[in-house]
């Protein structure tokens, strides 16, 4: 599509087209170090307490930490105000819901964890007031993602069990604590975050691996999307840069205090904000604004104007490379059953030589089946697995299948998922129609990226006229929860990981220190509340 007409689609669509790669880059030397943790995505990797639970720790985990007069490392919001002559390295443990690994300074996976255990120890010192000598007494939940990476849980949990000293953890789904924590036993769970967008179909506390779909965008894609209209439309601060921290923040806040999803809401409207820098008098601002308040968000629901380049947009839960240290994984798993499918295989064959021609053609195709029947996860493109196993089969026909299936999976993770297409697509991935009725009647959102006007209402209307039409009529209500019992949808999954440390049915999941000391990874296997 030509960019004049690409313009015109977007006009039309109330969306303009936004080309930013999504990265905050800026200088690098080997001074200090800076950690950058964002709070939206704490959900991945948060240590709970049990003793002191508060939402107080999710939202100033990391203030400050050095070492008399000089400041080796400081992080979290303190971090967002040191002066660029100072030349710090600037450390981001998390982007995009994971750990941000790359080939920079900081970006080995010890380093990250490093920087996550100082963040964490520091926090757990100032704010409550636990020595770190002190650990060994209590016990902690890890939230982690729904797609997660299995070599990455395996070391946060070796970190804060034999690093920093907790005697027990707990580890589970975010998706599933989301239900937790606002009283649903089955909902489909729409996380919505600062530079991610996760959705997953709970039922009775399971997540289905089937359902899971992690999307490459979030609220930091709509604030850069917002700053590009407001430049079009005469923006008065003419110096705000994007890799400038402090006016990322005030774009941020700008996006949350004049941005909605109210289509009833139209005509320019006049604002007016405050520019406050460190050594400088406060500037004081005034400008008009229209439609881009709402073309801003809706750009959730047409990503492709984020244009976020290098990156798959579309993230599904792929098979785990292995662990040696795991004498069950999947890889073993999928060598005995290859030998049962040869077994089968040769059952049939020795069938087929007692029956008659006519019958030959119908005996390979129930042969032919077999495969199917031990792999149906490598059927459906919901619960494609990107580094699946091939069957043990001389024919090339699976072969062939094996690569279309390895295609379409690379093309459907290059699509640019709209929010409302998301949702639908997990639903429709679901076992059963009942499973999807429930779904459909309970879409709750989570996270702090959709917090606008109207939002519940603008989702709500999308979904119901794009979902399938046999579902339309026998769905009695298609219900989108924002704020379940008034809670700030940011702590929503933090409030089900209280519950779940409090749960009596839970005890047995706890994996203690010398357990793990002694068993290692094998203990996720035997005790995670989901399969590992």
């Amino acid at each position: 599509m030509s960019v004049g007409k690409n313009i015109q689609t977007i006009q039309t669509m109330y969306l303009l087209s936004f080309y930013f790669n999504g990265l905050l880059s800026s200088p690098v030397t080997k001074k200090s170090t800076v950690l950058l943790l964002h709070q939206s995505e704490l959900c991945s990797v948060l240590c709970v307490l049990l003793k002191y639970f508060s939402s107080q720790l999710f939202l100033i985990l990391s203030l400050f930490f050095g070492k008399s007069n000089a400041q080796d490392v400081i992080s979290h919001f303190q971090a967002l105000y040191v002066n660029p002559l100072d030349s710090y390295n600037i450390h981001w443990p998390i982007r995009r819901g994971q750990l941000n690994l790359h080939a920079g300074p900081g970006g080995s996976l010890t380093a990250v964890l490093a920087d996550l255990e100082v963040i964490w120890s520091h926090a757990i010192q100032k704010y409550l007031e636990i020595p770190l000598k002190d650990l060994k007494y209590y016990r902690c939940i890890l939230l982690i993602p729904d797609i997660y990476n299995k070599q990455h849980v395996k070391e946060l949990v070796n970190m804060i069990l034999m690093k920093m000293g907790f005697s027990g953890i707990i580890v589970h789904q975010e998706s599933v604590c989301a239900t937790f924590g606002s009283g649903l036993s089955s909902a489909c769970i729409v996380d919505v975050g600062d530079q991610k967008t996760s959705v997953c179909c709970v039922e009775d506390g399971v997540s289905h691996r089937n359902t899971r779909l992690c999307l490459a965008y979030g609220g930091s894609d709509v604030s850069r999307c917002f700053y590009w209209l407001m430049q079009r439309a005469g923006f008065p601060y003419r110096d705000c840069q994007l890799t400038n921290k402090l006016d990322c923040l005030l774009l941020q806040h700008l996006k949350e205090t004049f941005c909605h999803l109210d289509q009833d809401i139209s005509g320019l409207q006049d604002h007016e904000f405050q520019i406050r820098h460190p050594d400088s008098p406060a500037l004081l601002y005034q400008f008009r604004l229209g439609d881009e308040k709402l073309q801003a968000p809706m750009a959730l629901f047409y990503p492709a104007t984020f244009g976020i380049v290098g990156q798959k947009m579309t993230i599904l839960q792929h098979r785990s490379q292995g662990d040696p240290e795991d004498p069950h994984d999947e890889h073993y798993l999928l060598a005995t059953q290859s030998k049962q499918e040869q077994s089968a295989k040769a059952t049939a064959d020795r069938k087929s030589m007692s029956k008659p021609v006519a019958f030959e053609g119908e005996l390979r195709g129930q042969s032919s089946d077999i495969s199917e029947r031990i792999y149906p996860q490598e059927v459906e493109l919901g619960s494609s697995q990107g580094d699946c196993m091939i069957p043990g089969n001389d024919s090339e026909e699976p072969l062939t299948a094996h690569m279309s299936r390895k295609t379409a999976i690379s093309q459907f993770e290059g699509k640019a998922l709209g929010l409302d297409k998301a949702i639908l697509h997990s639903i429709d991935c679901c076992a059963s129609d009942d499973t999807k009725k429930k779904m459909y009647s309970s879409i709750l959102v989570v996270g702090g990226g959709l917090m606008f006007h109207k939002a519940q209402e603008f989702l709500q209307h999308r979904i119901l006229n794009k979902m399938p039409p046999s579902f339309r009529r026998v769905v009695e209500n298609v219900e989108v929860i924002t704020r379940p019992k008034d809670m700030d949808p940011r702590l929503i999954a933090w409030k089900g990981g209280a519950v779940l440390a409090c749960l009596d049915t839970t005890q047995e999941l706890w994996i203690y220190q010398r357990e793990w000391q002694r068993f290692g990874v094998r203990m996720l296997r035997e005790r995670a509340a989901f399969v590992w």
